[in-house]
């Protein structure tokens, strides 16, 4: 077993998804799960087929999207692995329902961070053991910090 570090390669700030499945139709279900949260937020989503033809099944409404997550995919090459790309959303919006597909068996992460994926390779071929979502805690929060973040909440619409 060889084990290798997979960085997500996106801009800056795009907000991603990566989970795991089990089964070919994952596609259309993740693809009807998001649209049927909200029609306007833009997407691409890749799943990584684990038998038969073994390719990169993709779907989305943003060809930009689809585009980094077919290329995502490709790099990561773990079995039943899904990436999503949004647009002009965050992972919360969809978060829960993209849990509730059925063929959706775990999420590794939901986040804007830079990321990188511990893949195992086998003979076999390729499994995601765990994700670095982001860097190294620095410290804890002072009291200006948690009115920076309650600030940033309602700033976004999150908080009231």
């Amino acid at each position: 077993m060889e084990l290798k570090i997979i960085d997500i390669e996106k801009p800056e700030e795009m907000n991603f998804i990566l989970g795991h499945s089990h089964f070919i139709k994952t596609v259309e279900d993740l693809h009807e799960a998001i649209v049927n949260v909200n029609p306007s937020i833009e997407f691409g989503l890749a799943f990584c087929e684990a038998s038969q033809d073994a390719l990169v099944r993709y779907s989305g409404n943003n060809e930009e999207l689809i585009i980094i997550a077919q290329k995502n995919a490709m790099n990561l090459g773990a079995g039943h692995s899904f990436i999503i790309f949004l647009g002009n959303a965050f992972p919360i919006n969809i978060l829960n329902t993209i849990k509730n597909v059925p063929e959706v068996t775990r999420v590794f992460c939901a986040t804007s961070n830079p990321t990188q994926v511990i893949i195992a390779e086998t003979e076999q071929g390729r499994a995601i053991l765990g994700v670095v979502d982001g860097i190294r805690t620095k410290g804890i929060e002072t009291v200006d910090d948690i009115e920076k973040r309650r600030k940033f909440l309602r700033a976004i619409g999150y908080k009231f």
